[in-house]
């Protein structure tokens, strides 16, 4: 049963998913993929200077440390110097307390030898670990502009894609059915064409019966009749008549 939910439960968010990505907008999916894209840089660079700072902090307390342990092999050198005068002049006491504090001078002296060692290792860690922080970032930041410059690239692709599919509707509509009610371009051809070619046909028919040549006479004899008047009208104003035609 437990098995069975879970599939459903995947199913569903499935066919959610797939439902969101259908209705999302590209463009404002682009902008949140570079917005995140952004944000993971910010992080990377501050972990980047994080990283950096204790690479930094190691080697202040290296540089502290190797001052302190030139100054406490100086020390020590300088008490066993003392112990050794104040012994060849004769003066035990003196020889006593130059030796103690040549003997505390080097015991600090191994102790921080040991802490020196201990921040060298450290600091070639923090300094590896600092040039693979700043390998990072700069590799990401590529990476950052290859983005911001296809993004433009893809948001020109996007308007093209919308320019393309607002062409084929309208291509569509041409030579589909947009609704019961609405006769498609390629019928409308169809009927002009036919009304035209029925036209066209009914003239030639006319133009061939009885009725059609007695229009013919009645029209050429209108013409006959107009310029007889004409010449009458010339004859009376002393106007001679135009050349007969050229045969």
């Amino acid at each position: 049963m437990l098995k069975s939910l879970r599939r459903m439960w995947k199913y569903f968010t499935a066919k959610l998913n797939s439902s969101f990505d259908e209705r999302a907008d590209p463009k404002v999916q682009l902008e949140q993929a570079i917005s995140e894209a952004q944000d993971q840089h910010r992080r990377l660079v501050e972990q980047a200077a994080n990283v950096i700072a204790n690479q930094k902090q190691t080697e202040m307390q290296l540089n502290r440390k190797m001052e302190e342990l030139e100054q406490l092999n100086g020390s020590a050198r300088q008490a066993v110097l003392m112990t050794d005068d104040a012994v060849k002049k004769g003066d035990a006491g003196k020889a006593t307390e130059y030796g103690q504090a040549a003997e505390a001078f080097a015991n600090r002296l191994i102790e921080t030898e040991k802490t020196v060692g201990s921040l060298k290792t450290l600091h070639l860690q923090a300094a590896q670990a600092a040039d693979q922080a700043k390998g990072a970032v700069q590799q990401n930041g590529r990476v950052l502009q290859q983005k911001l410059a296809e993004r433009q690239k893809l948001l020109s692709q996007l308007d093209q894609a919308k320019m393309q599919e607002q062409v084929n509707t309208a291509m569509a509509s041409l030579n589909e059915t947009v609704g019961q009610d609405v006769p498609t371009f390629e019928e409308v051809r169809l009927k002009i064409e036919a009304r035209y070619a029925k036209a066209l046909g009914v003239n030639e028919l006319q133009g061939q019966s009885v009725e059609g040549r007695m229009i013919e006479v009645q029209q050429a004899q209108m013409n006959n009749e107009a310029q007889a008047r004409l010449a009458e009208i010339r004859s009376q104003l002393g106007i001679a008549g135009p050349p007969p035609d050229a045969p």
